[in-house]
Formats: C-alpha cells, structure tokens, sequence
C-alpha cells in the first residue's frame, strides 16, 4: 500500500510541475554577434515594451536563455526586442510563443532574422 501511495505522489507532484508552466515559455539563443545587455518580450499588440527579462545579466554569444511566462497567460504573439551595452536594437514582430519551443536570433550585414523551433 505504502508503495502506490508513493507511486501516486510522484505523478501527482510530476502533473503539477507539468501545469504551473506556461504555455509560451522558451528558450531563446544569441547568435546574433553581439552580446545582449537587454532583452524585452511584450504582446504584439501592446504599446509599450515590458521589462527586461534578463535584469542585470547579459547574454553572451552563443548562450541562451530561458523564458518563463505565467501559466495564467493566454496571449500567443509576442514581440521580441535586443539591445547591446552601445543601445543598438533590433526587433522581431509577431512570433508565435504557443507554438515555440526555441528562438534562435541572428544578425549579419544589418539583417536580423530568427529561427523558431516548434
């Protein structure tokens, strides 16, 4: 008996991890050849850009990150925007977060593009 109870526990605790993640939660890679001092996510049809999501760290090339939103969250298009320690910026419109699990960005010869991996 002790032995199924234990059992149930285990997927008890496991569902519950599984449901407190968010449905837009990713990871997002730098590719871009430059280190990010910020990096802001808002909805896409938001005014405003919310707040840096790295706080005080910044990405390095080639690290990543992730990203974890409120489980509560229902908001699918988001917009993605960097920015390195001189201010310069870019920005990614409209990307699919429910359907994301990675993004990839990148930057050559003043083109910025991102790879989304569902």
């Amino acid at each position: 008996m002790k032995k199924l109870f234990f059992i149930f526990a285990v997927f008890f605790i496991f569902a519950i991890s599984l449901s407190a993640q968010g449905k837009q939660d990713v990871t997002v890679v730098n590719k871009t050849g430059v280190i990010i001092n910020e990096l802001h996510v808002t909805p896409s049809d938001a005014d405003e850009w919310g707040e840096d999501v790295l706080g005080q760290d910044a990405l390095d090339l080639n690290e990543e990150c992730d990203i974890e939103f409120d489980p509560k969250e229902d908001v699918c298009l988001w917009d993605l925007r960097i920015a390195d320690s001189d201010g310069n910026s870019i920005e990614w419109e409209k990307i699919d977060l429910c359907k994301a699990v990675k993004i990839v960005l990148h930057y050559k010869d003043g083109k910025a593009w991102a790879d989304i991996v569902e």
